[in-house]
Order: structure tokens, then C-alpha cells, then sequence
């Protein structure tokens, strides 16, 4: 049984390896024949892929003939773009300006060799297409992971601008191929050449070579360009606005040095050449020509080029509608101004004094109107926008009082160091107009004090106002991170599209918005491809910070620096000036003024573009201030009068409290320090000070000798021995002026020595005087300030003294005779000091101190015993009987 049951299982484990064989050798077959399928299947793609590349391939090339016969003559297709302003106006076309074709033969070789070098190295050897090129040029883009370097060959750059289209599709750039294979199959390399110089764009509406010769150099016929202009030349198609020579010299320069170094690397010029090229500076100046709206269609472009990322070869033959935020009526103001020259200082020579000015509207960031010179051209130098000047005192409000403001630290009643000092390493600025102990911000502003606006960054640091003024759109280096940034001083400098856009900030409450040009741009075919309504903008100070800077700044256009710009609207702003900078010259650099009204901000700059000890400003910001005013004086009308916002916190409810009276005044006198202390309680209320008044006995009046007081203690160190004295104390608050009733009277006879007890009783006609709070001082025979007195009778022992004082001088008392003569007004007299002796004779000038320094004071000085009197130091309360009241307030000491 064992055998048989081992033999079935042998049978039934066949029987399951059969049916499992069986059942694998199907599955085989099925993976085959999907195999099979797929293979077919992707043969039949590949194939068909091939035959459409092939049909594709057949198709650019025919159509690449085809759009080549049809465009060569042509440089546009859709003809040249416009501009228009705010309300839809059409400003102009963005006409291109070509001279007539050179021939290939009178284009010198090293021009043909310097375009070679620098765009196409094997432009004698390809066929229109170098894949080589193209290979070098992908492994780049990948290694850099970005489109770093392109492939284009001059061929493939001439069929560009013949498709014309500028739409970025792997269509456009089969086609830009297959013309590139047409023209090489239908023309050589030196028609190619001339074909592609006679086309290319030179920046802004110039067109081909020669017009670009024209324009640059003066120069019609080519070969008499130089090495360096050449170079100039070949540097341009990289970026024709960018290395625009007269826009941007520096840059030009640079690239025209690659230029140089690639001709001598490919053996074109020698190592000597290159370096004697590389060297000379672009001074060239091209004719004046009147055009309208030039820089602001300049900037339109730039802006365009930015946002679109289009070539301006693209933007001026696009055929697109450019719509934009400028306000013809302001640029025809702002052109008219800058074509007068009455508006400009003289120059000694042919040498222009220069300007430029931007108008914008901070609650937009719409730039309304700008003017890059008074000579600008179509890609010219823009000093609106590519100039970088220093700004003078007109960066004072954006790094210095904004963000001390902003820092809460200080208010716009902050009292501000203005004393001569050094900071730092021995940074020690001036003032133009004198020194003081400290000064309001207000009047620092006004007045464009240097000391407070650099105590005041040195105050709140450095880092803060260079923060600050980042925020507000200044373009800074780390080099300008130092106290001289508060007077303006930069390593780069700014220029009015800066300022302009700073300022605005202040106009719009506190709110930063970036300036901008274009609001709309169509194509060809209406449809909109870009659209700008303002940006929203962002906080960079509070509204009550960008308050008190307008408050403070519009007492520079009504008092200060800036009366010129004065408007019929309202108007803040600041001045600026930077001094020549040679020693023993008092000319300026550059002048500014940059300012606001409650609906358009503008900034104005004057100067030499190359300032030399020849070419310096005589005049200061008066003349800038002025030529925005007339500017601004037209601008305006457009614009519905505004008022400027009120951002100041509100206050909260005032609650009409009465002002209490002083109590408890008391008060001793010193003999030895010959000192009066008094001391009083102090009154409920916020900031109260205090106002002492005194009268001698034998005078008719009180006098105000201290006032302003904080304290509830004082020391009169005036009083002179042997005197007596009454004195009572007011409180004064600030905020309203309002004076209180005077406190209690007290009388300080000032003597060391005691007098009998029945002598301590007050004078009857003391018990029932009372202060004359608001009374008139120059009653009852007393002179008003001014006006000579004569000789006033010493009162008391001895022989008469005689107080010889001019302006007032009181009576005076001593024993002996005391002369004193005081010239100059005073402020308080005390006709003569006591004379102890013979004679003593004092002169007084100034109308302080005593003696020696009090134009009302004689003090003698020599004495001698002439009887001593006997009396009692003390005090002697007077009664507070309620004063009477009278029309007017109390004069202050």
C-alpha cells in the first residue's frame, strides 16, 4: 500500500506539473506577441515622427523662402509703436531714423572684423545655422541652469529682423532658422554682412550703421571711424540701450573693452591697439534737436523693455499701443521752463548749466512729466533718471527727521543739540547760521542747520536713516553708512526720479508707492499683453510722522530756504546745495529742490555735468526752488485743489480745569552767599511752570526776574545787601498761557545782621499793596524799556548815590556814592549796587550781570566803612490779599 500510495503521489505530482507546465508555455507566447506589438508600434512612431520632422522641416524651408522674398525690403511689419498719455492722447510714434544703405565695400574690414569677433566667431564657416554654437551654448544654459548665452549666428540675427515677429515660440525660432539657411543659399557672406549692418538696431530709432556713425560720432563716411568708435559700434547689438554711449558712457566703455580684447584674442589687432582704445573716453556731443517728450518716451521704453521683456528693436516695431500716466499740460510747463534760460545761471563758456526734473503723483506713483536736460535727444543721457548727484540738505527730512520721528524717541518739539561739536572720528560739520545751545526741529528744517540734522542720525544711529531712506526708494552703498549721509553725503549720490518718489512718501501720508509710466500696453492686434493700475504701495512711516514732516517743511517754502516755490497751493519741501569742494572756492555743485503739493510731488536739480573750478553754481537752491515753482504753478491747474491731511493724533477732550494759585510761598536770605531762596508748593497740571516776581521796597512796580520755571525752588543771587525785597510767584501753562493769581507775598530783607523785633513788622503800605498781575510797568512815573532814565536818589544812609543807567535803570540804593553807567539795553535794572564807602564806580554793558556786565547796574567796586548799618536779617510775610486785575498780560523779564 505504501508503494502504491508513494506511486500515486508520483502520478498526481506529474499531473500537477503537467497542468503547471501547461499553464506557463501559454503565458509565454502572450509576452511575446505584446512585445512584438509594441515594437511595431513604436517603429510606426518613429516613422511617422520622422516623416512629420521631414514635412516640418519641408515646410520651414519653403516658408523660410517665402517670408524671405515677401520682408527682406521691409523693416516693419506692423508698423511703429505709439504712445499715448492719461487721457488717451496720442503723444507720438516711436519713428525710426535710418540713413541710406552702405555698400559692402565701403564698410572698412576692421568694422566687418570687430562684428565677427564679437557676435559670430565663425561666421565665414557655417551655413546660417552653427550647431557647434548652439551645442556650447545649451551646455552653458544647462551648467548655469538658465538662459545665460545664446547661439544666434549674425545670419540667424539678420533673419530675426527680417520674420520681424517678436512672439518667443519654437515656431519663431524654426523659422528664424530656416530664412537663416535661405538667405545663405541665395546670398554671400558679404551680402549677408552688409544686409545685417544696414538693419540692426543702434538704440533708440536709429537703424543701420551709418545712421548709428551719424549719431554717435558725427562721422558719414565709415572709414573715417577710429579703432575705439568701432568697438563702440560692435558693442551695441548686445544690449543697444544698455551700451548706448552717450546714455550710458561707463558702460559702453566697458563693453566696448570686451569688444577690443576679442578682436585681439582673434588676431584682428595687436595687444597695443587694443590697450590705446580701451583708454579713451566718450566726450561726444551730437546736435541739438528739438523733439517733444523725448525723455519721458525714453523711460517709457525702458519701462517697456522691463516689464515686457521685449528689445526695443522689438518695442519700436511691434506696432503696439502704448498707453501712460503722462500729463501733457505739465510736460509742455516743464519743457517751456527748461527752453528758457533766463531760468539758468550764465555759463562763463559753451560749457550748459544743466537740469532735470520729474514730476509724479504720490497717490498713484504716476510719473506725470519728466525732463532728462535742457538738451535732450531721443537715447540720450537721461540725468532724471541715469545721473547720480549729491542731494545736499534736501536728504536731511528722509535720513535724519523722518526717522527720528518714526523712531518715537523725538516729536517735532524736541529740542535739538545745535552747538558746535565733533562726532565721532573727528567728523566736525558747520552751521551757516551760528550756533546755540539747543534749537527746535522746525527751525532746523527752516533754517538747514548742519549740526542738528547730524546729532540728530548720530542720536538715532546710523543704520536707522540709511534704513529708512532704503525704504523710501535711495539707492546706498554700505560706503554711505556714516554720519556725513545726514548732509547728504553718498559714494553713488541720487538724482530727481529718486527724490521725486522719496518725497511722495510724505505727501501720501506715509505710504510708499514705486513710480511707474505705462498703465497699458496693446499689440497689433488691440489685445492687451500688459496693464499697470499702481501699485498698492507700502507703509514706510506712520501717517503722523509724515505729518509733522509736512507741517515742518512747508515753514521752509513759507519761511525758510525755499520762498521761491511758493504756489498758489500749498507747498512743503526742502532745499538742497553741495559746495564746490575746492579749497577757497564758494561756488556750488549742484542745487536742489524737491518738494510737494497735496496732489503732485516734483524734484528739480541744477548743475554742470562735469563740474571743474570753471564750472561751479555762483547762486544757491533760490534758483531751483524757483524754476519749480513755475513748473509746479502750471502742473497744478489740471489737478483739483487739495488740502494737505491732518494726521496729527487727536487729542483727547480737554477738560476745563482753572488754574490754581501758588501756596505756600516762603523764603529765607543768605548772608554769606548773599542769596535769596524761595520755595512753594507745587500746582496740579500737566508741564505747569512757574513765573517769580520782585519789588524792591522803595520801587512802584513788581518785575517778572525769572520765568519758565519747573521747579518749586529758585535762588535770586541779584539781591543786594542791605535791601528789601517782595516777592510773589504765578504758575503758567504752557499749552494755553494762561497765568494763575499770584501766590502770598513775602518780603526778604537782605541783611546779616539782627534788628530789633519791633523793626520786623511789615510797612503798613506793604500790608495792603497788591501784586499788579497784568499791570501796566510803566504807571505811576515808571519809564518803559527803551527810554533813558536819569539820575535816580539812593535811598538810605550816607551820601546819595547816583545810578547813571540807559534803558531803565531803577532807583538806586546805597551808602556812598555808586556810580553806574550802562549802555546797551537791559532786560531788568537796578539803577546801583550798594556803595560802601566813598565813591565806587561801575560800567555796565550787555544788559546782564552786575556791575561790570548789567548795562543797568553800577557797582562800587572800591570801598570803604562809611558808617555800618544795623538791621535784622528776616522775613516778612505779607498778607495774600487778592490782586487787582487789568487789561493785557504780563510782560516777560
Amino acid at each position: 500500500m505504501a508503494g502504491k500510495d508513494n506511486q500515486m503521489s508520483r502520478l498526481n505530482k506529474n499531473k500537477d506539473e503537467s497542468k503547471t507546465s501547461k499553464k506557463t508555455k501559454p503565458n509565454t507566447k502572450k509576452k511575446k506577441g505584446r512585445g512584438k506589438r509594441i515594437a511595431w508600434a513604436l517603429f510606426f512612431t518613429a516613422v511617422i515622427a520622422i516623416f512629420c520632422a521631414l514635412a516640418g522641416y519641408l515646410f520651414i524651408l519653403i516658408s523660410g523662402e517665402k517670408l524671405l522674398d515677401q520682408n527682406q525690403d521691409k523693416l516693419s511689419a506692423y508698423g511703429t509703436s505709439k504712445v499715448y498719455d492719461r487721457n488717451g492722447t496720442l503723444m507720438g510714434e516711436l519713428s525710426l531714423q535710418k540713413s541710406e544703405p552702405v555698400d559692402y565695400e565701403d564698410i572698412p574690414e576692421k568694422l566687418v572684423q570687430a562684428f565677427i569677433a564679437t557676435e559670430d566667431r565663425r561666421f565665414m564657416e557655417h551655413n546660417g545655422v552653427d550647431m557647434w554654437s548652439i551645442g556650447r551654448a545649451a551646455v552653458k544654459d544647462i551648467m548655469a541652469r538658465s538662459m545665460v548665452e545664446g547661439g544666434s549666428t549674425i545670419t540667424q540675427q539678420l533673419a530675426k529682423n527680417i520674420f520681424l515677429t517678436r512672439d518667443k515660440t519654437f515656431f519663431r525660432k524654426a523659422t528664424e532658422m530656416s530664412i537663416a539657411l535661405a538667405l545663405e543659399r541665395q546670398h554671400s557672406k558679404e551680402e549677408i554682412m552688409g544686409m545685417y549692418l544696414n538693419r540692426i538696431n543702434f538704440g533708440g530709432p536709429y537703424y543701420g550703421i551709418k545712421a548709428a556713425s551719424q549719431r554717435y560720432f558725427g562721422k558719414s563716411d565709415l572709414k573715417d571711424l577710429d579703432l575705439w568708435e568701432i568697438a563702440t559700434l560692435a558693442a551695441m547689438p548686445k544690449g543697444p540701450s544698455r551700451y548706448n554711449p552717450l546714455k550710458n558712457p561707463e558702460l559702453s566703455k566697458e563693453r566696448r573693452a570686451v569688444v577690443l580684447t576679442l578682436m585681439e584674442q582673434q588676431g584682428y589687432i595687436t595687444a597695443e591697439e587694443a590697450a590705446k582704445a580701451k583708454k579713451v573716453d566718450y566726450t561726444y556731443t551730437p546736435p541739438e534737436r528739438q523733439q517733444k517728450y523725448t525723455a519721458f518716451i525714453d523711460y517709457v521704453m525702458e519701462e517697456a523693455e522691463e516689464t515686457l521683456g521685449l528689445t526695443e528693436d522689438d518695442i519700436n516695431i511691434g506696432g503696439y499701443q502704448i498707453y501712460t500716466t503722462m500729463d501733457v499740460n505739465a510736460q509742455k510747463a516743464m519743457e517751456e521752463e527748461f527752453n528758457n534760460p533766463a531760468n539758468f545761471e550764465e555759463s562763463p563758456d559753451d560749457v550748459p548749466v544743466e537740469g532735470s526734473m520729474v514730476i509724479m503723483n504720490q497717490e498713484t506713483g504716476g510719473i506725470v512729466a519728466m525732463v532728462g536736460g535742457r538738451e535732450y535727444t531721443r537715447g540720450g543721457f537721461s540725468r532724471a533718471t541715469d545721473s547720480r548727484r549729491q542731494p545736499g540738505s534736501s536728504l536731511k527730512p528722509i535720513v535724519s527727521y523722518a526717522p527720528a520721528l518714526e523712531s518715537g524717541k523725538f516729536t517735532k518739539d524736541s529740542r535739538l543739540s545745535n552747538k558746535k561739536q565733533c562726532f565721532g572720528n573727528n567728523y566736525c560739520p558747520n552751521n551757516l547760521h551760528g550756533y546755540s545751545e539747543t534749537i527746535g526741529m522746525p527751525e532746523a528744517i527752516q533754517r538747514s542747520e548742519n549740526i542738528p540734522a547730524v546729532w540728530l542720525l548720530n542720536e538715532i544711529g546710523v543704520k536707522t536713516g540709511f534704513d529708512f531712506a532704503q525704504s523710501l526708494g535711495i539707492k546706498m552703498t554700505e560706503g554711505d553708512a556714516n554720519l556725513s549721509l545726514a548732509l547728504g553725503g553718498m559714494n553713488t549720490g541720487t538724482n530727481t526720479f529718486e527724490m521725486a518718489q522719496a518725497f511722495s512718501a510724505f505727501a501720501n501720508g506715509g505710504e510708499f508707492k514705486e513710480a511707474f509710466a505705462i498703465k497699458q500696453i496693446k499689440d497689433s492686434k488691440g489685445k492687451i499683453v500688459y496693464e499697470n493700475k499702481g501699485s498698492k504701495g507700502k507703509r514706510v512711516m506712520s501717517a503722523a510722522t509724515a505729518s509733522q514732516m509736512t507741517d515742518m517743511m512747508r515753514r521752509v517754502v513759507e519761511e525758510g530756504t525755499g520762498k521761491n516755490a511758493r504756489i498758489s497751493r500749498p507747498v512743503a519741501g526742502k532745499t538742497g546745495t553741495t559746495q564746490s569742494g575746492f579749497k577757497g572756492v564758494n561756488s556750488n555743485r549742484d542745487v536742489w529742490f524737491v518738494g510737494y503739493t497735496p496732489e503732485l510731488t516734483a524734484a528739480v536739480w541744477m548743475g554742470y555735468d562735469n563740474p571743474d573750478r570753471q564750472h561751479l553754481l555762483k547762486r544757491s537752491s533760490s534758483i531751483s526752488a524757483s524754476l519749480w515753482g513755475k513748473v509746479m504753478e502750471k502742473a497744478v491747474q489740471g489737478y483739483a485743489a487739495k488740502s494737505f491731511p491732518n494726521a496729527e493724533p487727536t487729542p483727547p477732550p480737554v477738560v476745563e480745569t482753572e488754574l490754581g494759585a501758588v501756596s505756600g510761598l516762603t523764603g529765607s536770605y543768605n548772608g554769606q552767599s548773599q542769596t535769596v531762596s524761595l520755595s512753594w508748593n507745587a500746582v496740579q497740571g500737566n508741564n505747569i511752570q512757574y513765573r517769580i516776581y520782585r519789588k524792591e521796597t522803595s520801587e512802584q512796580g513788581y518785575t517778572p526776574i525769572l520765568d519758565a520755571l519747573s521747579g518749586t525752588s529758585i535762588e535770586d543771587m541779584s539781591a543786594m545787601e542791605g535791601l528789601a525785597y517782595n516777592y510773589y510767584v504765578t504758575a503758567i501753562d504752557p499749552s494755553t498761557n494762561e497765568e494763575s493769581e499770584p501766590s502770598n507775598i513775602i518780603q526778604i530783607v537782605a541783611v546779616s545782621e539782627e534788628l530789633p523785633p519791633e523793626d520786623l513788622e511789615p510797612d503798613p503800605g506793604d500790608m495792603e499793596e497788591q501784586p499788579p498781575l497784568g499791570e501796566d510797568n510803566n504807571e505811576q512815573g515808571e519809564l518803559p524799556p527803551g527810554l533813558d532814565q536819569g539820575n535816580e536818589n539812593g535811598n538810605g544812609p550816607g551820601d546819595q548815590g547816583n545810578g547813571n543807567g540807559e534803558n531803565s535803570g531803577n532807583h538806586g540804593n546805597g551808602n556812598g556814592n555808586g556810580n553806574g553807567n550802562g549802555a546797551n539795553p537791559p532786560e531788568q535794572g537796578n539803577g546801583a549796587e550798594n556803595g560802601h564807602g566813598n565813591q565806587g564806580a561801575g560800567n555796565g554793558s550787555d544788559g546782564s550781570g552786575d556791575g561790570s556786565d548789567n548795562g543797568d547796574a553800577g557797582a562800587g567796586d572800591d570801598s570803604s566803612d562809611s558808617g555800618n548799618v544795623t538791621t535784622v536779617p528776616g522775613t516778612i510775610v505779607v498778607p495774600p490779599d487778592t490782586p487787582n486785575e487789568s487789561e493785557g498780560s504780563q510782560e516777560s523779564p
